[in-house]
């Protein structure tokens, strides 16, 4: 469907996103975003904890696929419903959802009752990301957006240098409940400085855009599903494995087509580049992540908090880069961050493949990576950000949930190819064979990142 990008609002001298007009609402989304990327976070640390304790050890790895898997849902409901009312109804409710997650988890007897729990937890939480994009686009002037995702980008920063250390103490001096049921405080009252935002928002229905389509939702409930199969058959490391997960993503592929705006697979020009960009980098980038502390003690010997200095130091300059891609504004253009952000991908994937083969100094793995983690600190917020100017009003929730959902995809099968990959490889080159599949992706992605700079006008 033909669109035209959005014109940059009038800022009538307002700059910053902590002004009075815009401080309830940046600091309410900030706690927001914050306690579901703990949440997250922390879940990790206590899972193995829980499992024990509910003897459901079986259900470990379906405990972290299943949310993964529904937040599909939520994000494609949340952007139909956003684009047809506007983000206040998703967001009362996907906030409702996810408490009720977390109530079930904190107190669920059964692992069974407590995936229950996860699948409410993952279908808040991916409708409360695309939601929130859509309140920033029509909360907040375009100038000012820059500012905003460099903000969410510390928002989850955070929680992953303290997240998983503050959720084991929690789970060792409290009880493992606490890291479920703790939160809910915390997320009503992020909420309530929210809602006089929301409550100035019309939720009159658009009339030009129909029902919203069921065959939408029925498609993301498949390429959830077909995700949580990818993540079976990663672990199993068979040529009939690799066959499955193969037909799985392919499938998944066809599910997720109408879900993406037009042209995304062709990567063509502007929106949909903007797209495949986003599914690309976290593939690449999350997809080597995962096997660099696995490296580090395999091949470095390290101690298991000393290999995740590497990932501190890459979370701390995302952070860094985010900060620095808000501070710099329109004077750096989005596809130009776009591209740094691959060329330090390139690197940090590089170093990671360097050291599987040539083991140098462990230094030499933390600073390649650290470069990684500034490059992702400046490619994602702009990836939001040109996403949302080359979007009409009517498209901002189809737009966001298409942003999340290649997140997702990206990272749920890039894992679980690099687990086939992984198992597969001749031995003592298991990690030279993921390092240089990311590697592979990431200048894939450098390659098309021109073409997210669109023209004057952009077919979605």
């Amino acid at each position: 469907m033909p669109s035209s990008p959005t014109p940059p609002a009038k800022t009538s001298g307002i700059e910053s996103i902590y002004d009075a007009k815009y401080l309830a609402t940046t600091v309410g989304m900030f706690v927001l975003v914050f306690l579901v990327a703990f949440e997250s976070m922390a879940v990790t640390t206590v899972m193995p904890l829980v499992s024990e304790l509910l003897d459901g050890q079986r259900y470990f790895a379906l405990a972290f696929a299943a949310p993964m898997a529904s937040a599909m849902l939520g994000m494609v409901a949340a952007g139909e419903i956003s684009d047809r009312r506007g983000p206040k109804i998703p967001l009362y409710a996907s906030v409702s959802v996810f408490v009720i997650g977390l109530l079930i988890c904190g107190t669920a007897n059964t692992m069974q009752v407590l995936i229950l729990g996860r699948i409410l937890q993952g279908i808040g939480g991916g409708a409360i990301t695309v939601a929130i994009y859509v309140l920033i686009a029509r909360a907040y002037p375009a100038i000012l957006h820059t500012k905003i995702f460099a903000l969410f980008a510390t928002a989850w920063v955070i929680p992953a240098l303290v997240g998983p250390w503050i959720a084991g103490l929690i789970a060792t001096y409290i009880h493992w409940r606490a890291v479920f049921l703790g939160v809910l405080v915390f997320i009503a009252l992020a909420f309530i400085a929210i809602v006089p935002t929301l409550h100035r928002m019309s939720t009159e229905r658009d009339p030009s855009l129909g029902p919203v389509s069921t065959k939408r939702l029925l498609l993301a409930a498949l390429t959830g599903a077909l995700v949580i199969v990818m993540n079976l058959l990663g672990n199993a490391g068979t040529g009939w494995s690799l066959a499955g997960l193969l037909a799985a993503l392919l499938l998944a592929l066809v599910a997720i087509r109408p879900l993406l705006p037009r042209g995304t697979f062709t990567v063509r020009r502007g929106l949909p580049a903007t797209i495949m960009t986003r599914t690309l980098v976290a593939g690449a980038f999350f997809g080597a992540e995962i096997y660099l502390p696995y490296m580090l003690r395999e091949d470095y010997f390290l101690a298991p908090d000393r290999a995740g200095l590497v990932l501190t130091a890459s979370a701390l300059m995302w952070s860094l880069g985010s900060w620095l891609q808000g501070r710099v504004g329109d004077r750096l253009s989005n596809a130009a961050c776009i591209s740094i952000g691959g060329v330090a991908g390139v690197i940090a994937i590089s170093t990671a493949l360097c050291a599987a083969l040539f083991h140098p100094p462990v230094a030499v793995l933390v600073a390649g990576w650290a470069v990684g983690g500034f490059g992702m600190g400046m490619i994602f917020p702009r990836q939001n950000v040109n996403m949302f100017a080359l979007s009409s009003k009517a498209e901002q929730g189809f737009n966001s949930s298409a942003m999340t959902l290649a997140d997702s995809l990206g990272n749920a099968s890039v894992t679980a190819l690099g687990g086939v990959i992984f198992a597969m490889a001749a031995i003592g080159f298991g990690f030279v064979a993921v390092f240089a599949f990311s590697l592979l992706l990431i200048l894939v992605e450098l390659i098309i990142a021109p073409r997210t700079k669109a023209n004057a006008a952009v077919s979605v």
